[in-house]
């Protein structure tokens, strides 16, 4: 085969440091283009995001190029200088040390979409904690509490 074709698309999970509410409502859409960015960079695509104060969640069309933990690496490094450069209370922003990446099935694109997009309709009823325990058994991904949150 003289083409390289690959369809990996993923949804990546992480939250800020503790959980602390520094994702604002004033940052958000421009958090979320500037991560589109970062993602572009490395010839992927940031196909939806969304977030609440303490997490965040993308759907990209990951880059057959680059290693998972490479684009999640860029994501998080990136993004929290560009909010850090805000300056006043954001000049403290961090993001948690872990995060959950997970394939999806293109078949499940659209309801995975809807999900990220109703972010805040979640989480009137769960926190981020249960919502990512219910994720990582979705997922069929095993865990340990002690190591999950930081």
């Amino acid at each position: 085969m003289s083409q390289s074709l690959s369809q990996i698309l993923v949804h990546l999970v992480f939250s800020t440091k503790n959980r602390e509410a520094w994702i604002e409502d004033e940052i958000r859409d421009e958090l979320h283009a500037y991560i589109g960015g970062i993602v572009a960079n490395q010839n992927g695509a940031l196909l939806k995001a969304g977030s609440v104060a303490d997490h965040i969640h993308l759907m990209i069309s990951h880059p057959r190029t680059c290693a998972p933990a490479d684009l999640v690496r860029e994501i998080k490094t990136g993004s929290s200088k560009w909010v850090k450069a805000k300056g006043g209370k954001l000049a403290n922003f961090q993001w948690q040390g872990g995060y959950g990446i997970f394939s999806v099935s293109p078949a499940h694109r659209v309801a995975l979409g809807s999900y990220i997009e109703n972010q805040a309709d979640h989480h009137r009823v769960m926190t981020f904690q249960e919502e990512y325990r219910r994720l990582l058994s979705k997922y069929a991904m095993p865990f340990d509490e002690r190591y999950v949150w930081d």
